[in-house]
């Protein structure tokens, strides 16, 4: 199953960087840049911390893709 997001475009909304996002939510910029490709799933916490800092529901930034056979 396929995690997607708009991590990056809430990015965008608010004109910051990863390592800016990175900071407010207390992780690496990598981690950022690894949950926005889809290379890793974010706890649930920090889901939630992501979507909280950006003032939206989790299902705005994050939702179950199509699943690959």
């Amino acid at each position: 199953m396929l995690l997607e997001n708009t991590i990056r475009v809430e990015r965008a909304k608010k004109k910051m960087t990863q390592a800016q996002l990175a900071e407010e939510v207390n992780v690496s910029r990598q981690t950022i840049h690894s949950i926005e490709t889809g290379k890793f799933v974010p706890s649930t916490v920090l889901s939630l911390k992501i979507a909280r800092y950006f003032g939206v529901r989790l299902e705005e930034v994050f939702n179950l893709g199509e699943e690959v056979e």
